[in-house]
């Protein structure tokens, strides 16, 4: 899958992958995809939250490695 940008939140714990990810998207324009990737395993359902809560659309989510990875598309 194609994306716009990518956000490296390794090693980082809740709250700063998603408060990063509101950063990055910000920077982002309507429809344009963002790929983050995170080892922090509450971030699977802090990133389902935070797409409803803001609107915009969790495109995937998927694990490898120990690492999480996330495609946000910005509605």
């Amino acid at each position: 899958m194609s994306f716009d940008a990518e956000l490296d939140a390794k090693g980082l714990n809740c709250p700063l992958p998603i408060l990063r990810a509101k950063k990055a998207i910000g920077e982002l324009s309507s429809g344009q995809v963002l790929k983050i990737v995170a080892t922090d395993p509450g971030s699977v359902k802090d990133f389902e939250a935070f797409c409803k809560q803001t609107g915009n659309q969790l495109l995937s989510s998927a694990e490898a490695g120990g690492a999480f990875e996330f495609m946000i598309k910005k509605s």
